[in-house]
């Protein structure tokens, strides 16, 4: 059973109040809250446990070292990786995806050549595809989405020419929820041999991910959305594709020997892990990876698309609220406009005096809200957490911002 209440009362967060009012928090798009068994990790990391990892002898460190290096393993089950090696631990998906622009990307490319994006992408998996068009002469090609927000894998496809060096597409959309059918153009594009990066920043939240099932080349996920530390991150990178990769970073511990006159590194996946890592911030990440894997992602996939029906048909009854993106299983995010002059901001303001937490602004998305001709949207995106009381708890919110905002 999937027993919301055991699982609220595991965060420690969700009972205190905000203004006076229950928090009803529905800003997990941006981040998750944290489960106690998380926190728990983190203060026996620094409080029980410290030390850096790798380069000591003692007993703490190799603590440290063995707590920290179990992740790897930890993300590997996750996302079903054909070996713990193909997993990278970096800051977040930002990282992550720099590390493929920089390590694999630009030695890869040459002036005219192209990366397919979609409409949809955040702006960590668009603004260092803008570097290598700025600094390499790179071209950007933009595959929008249909007018319900869903996304056609065919025109992915279709858009690849023999100058494609890399499709790079979000799992699932920050601002409509949109889950994209990513097997299908990974199985498509690798046909045609096209490396295909997928964005799984939301997508690892709302479902269970198999990266070879999948069989995307990289897949890009951060801990904070995750119900774990801020600061924690990995990335899949399939071995073929760590081995046409030279470093992003240099420094300790990526390296095999060092003198005057060279430099030989180590092998993947230290190889492109350079200086101290976040030790703590990472072993709180696998803390909140086996909890997600205790609870079933399966289940939390249950759960939120029941409370996405539940949303999708409360919000209907509101006339005078546009909900953009209804595209077919779309996770449970909704990005909100009202009728009139009321703005996302001030529609978050009144909302927060109610102890609703909701996200306000272009959601590091402006090409989607230019697409969409919106300067700004209300998001209101929901966790394995929350509940149908809750959304009842936004509508009433919602009606309250008509009626001072109409």
């Amino acid at each position: 059973m999937y027993d919301i209440e055991k699982i609220r009362s595991e965060f420690p967060i969700l009972a205190r109040e905000v203004n006076g009012k229950p928090l009803t928090y529905l800003d997990n798009g941006a981040s998750a809250q944290k489960p106690q068994v998380v926190i728990d990790a983190i203060t026996r990391g620094y409080a029980e446990e410290y030390s850096n990892v790798h380069r000591g002898l003692h007993y703490l460190s190799n603590l440290s070292t063995e707590r920290y290096e179990a992740v790897r393993g930890i993300v590997a089950r996750f996302l079903n990786a054909g070996s713990e090696d193909e997993i990278i631990f970096n800051s977040g998906t930002t990282e992550g995806i720099n590390l493929v622009s920089y390590a694999w990307a630009a030695p890869q490319m040459q002036a005219g050549d192209e990366i397919i994006l979609s409409t949809m992408e955040h702006h960590a998996n668009i603004v260092p595809w803008h570097f290598l068009r700025e600094r390499q002469g790179v071209v950007l090609k933009w595959i929008d989405p249909e007018l319900d927000g869903s996304l056609d894998p065919q025109k992915v496809l279709d858009a690849i020419t023999d100058r494609t060096k890399l499709i790079a597409i979000t799992q699932c959309s920050n601002v409509l929820g949109t889950v994209v059918d990513v097997k299908t153009i990974c199985t498509g594009a690798r046909a045609k041999g096209v490396p295909v990066l997928v964005d799984g920043s939301q997508g690892a939240v709302h479902m269970p991910v198999d990266v070879q099932d999948i069989g995307c080349d990289f897949y890009a996920i951060t801990g904070h959305k995750l119900y774990g530390p801020s600061g924690s991150g990995a990335i899949y990178i399939r071995a073929d594709r760590q081995a046409e990769m030279q470093p992003f970073m240099g420094g300790g511990d990526m390296i095999n020997e060092v003198s005057k006159e060279a430099v030989t590194y180590a092998k993947p996946p230290l190889k492109f892990e350079a200086g101290t890592p976040g030790i703590v911030q990472t072993i709180g990440m696998g803390a909140a990876l086996e909890y997600l894997m205790d609870l079933g992602m399966e289940n939390v996939a249950a759960h939120e698309a029941a409370l996405a029906a539940y949303a999708t048909e409360r919000l209907s009854g509101l006339n005078w609220v546009n909900v953009q993106g209804h595209a077919t299983g779309k996770a449970a995010i909704f990005s909100l406009t009202m009728d009139g002059a009321a703005h996302a901001h001030d529609i978050s303001t009144i909302l927060d005096k109610k102890g609703i937490a909701v996200r306000a602004g272009h959601h590091c998305a402006k090409p989607l809200m230019e697409h969409l001709g919106v300067a700004a949207t209300a998001r209101a995106s929901f966790g394995l957490y929350n509940t149908t009381e809750e959304v009842d708890r936004l509508v009433e919110g919602l009606e309250l911002c008509h009626k001072l905002l109409a």
